[in-house]
């Protein structure tokens, strides 16, 4: 069976369990609801369009999008003045694992200090899956990567999808899904998701403004990491409704400690 068979077997398969789970979670928490289906969407988009980059119907968009952020006289030289150049090699950077692994740290030392050891394991589980995940969908799909301009970012790996974009959006959104899930206020809940979701959209736009990925490989990146860090949110919801891991009800044994002092 050719690849792009495969995909389509695999979403049909795919759809039917979607149906299945969304007939099961009628009548249960509406937010949980409403996530899933968020999830099945963003799933369905990145199978869809996977399938379209291996039939190579996407490549002359591609090629546009890029060709249209540099200079028609000199293609090595992105459009802006010097300082966008060098604000996209800075956002890039946010991307990169080493910052990843740090950021990650720095949310399970906040964790730890607030008592919610479980869900560091949850937070660890999230990261390294993702991780996993992605250099599996590179490793299958194999996509080379543009050639029709010069890359201004060192990459060593294949294109389809983004790697940059899939782990910023699997951790930076599993981050803050799981702040959110331990923080009381509202409005500290949204701030946390709206940065988290703007560090991802700079940095998969940094990738194609670098010349290093194809839009759709960034948009692939973003939809399997939407999907992963939904998946790991329902998760910690259904753990927490289990009693399984600390939600932001429980007062953690620091805080009780800092309360007596």
């Amino acid at each position: 069976m050719s690849e792009t068979g495969w995909m389509k077997l695999f979403s049909r398969r795919l759809l039917k369990w979607f149906e299945f789970a969304v007939n099961w979670l009628k009548g249960r928490e509406p937010l949980l609801l409403v996530f899933f289906l968020i999830l099945a969407g963003s799933t369905w988009a990145f199978i869809e369009l996977t399938d379209e980059v291996l039939e190579q119907e996407t490549q002359a968009f591609d090629k546009w999008v890029i060709r249209s952020m540099r200079r028609a006289d000199d293609p090595s030289i992105p459009i802006g003045p010097p300082w966008v150049q060098e604000m996209g090699r800075d956002l890039t950077a946010l991307g990169g694992v080493a910052t990843l692994v740090f950021f990650t740290t720095v949310v399970a030392g906040y964790l730890w200090i607030e008592g919610k050891k479980r869900v560091i394991l949850l937070l660890l589980f999230a990261s390294l899956g993702g991780l996993l995940l992605s250099s599996a969908l590179k490793h299958f799909i194999s996509r080379p990567r543009p050639d029709v301009v010069p890359h201004l970012s060192y990459v060593y790996t294949s294109s389809f999808p983004s790697g940059h974009s899939m782990l910023s959006a699997v951790i930076y959104l599993t981050l803050g899904a799981l702040l959110a899930s331990v923080i009381q206020q509202t409005r500290v809940k949204i701030y946390v998701l709206c940065v988290a979701l703007l560090l991802t959209l700079l940095i998969g736009l940094s990738r194609i403004y670098l010349g290093v990925h194809y839009p759709t490989d960034v948009i692939a990146g973003w939809t399997a990491g939407l999907a992963w860090a939904l998946f790991c949110w329902i998760l910690a919801r259904w753990l927490q409704q289990r009693h399984r891991i600390e939600d932001a009800s429980q007062t953690s044994e620091s805080a009780v400690a800092d309360t007596e002092i």
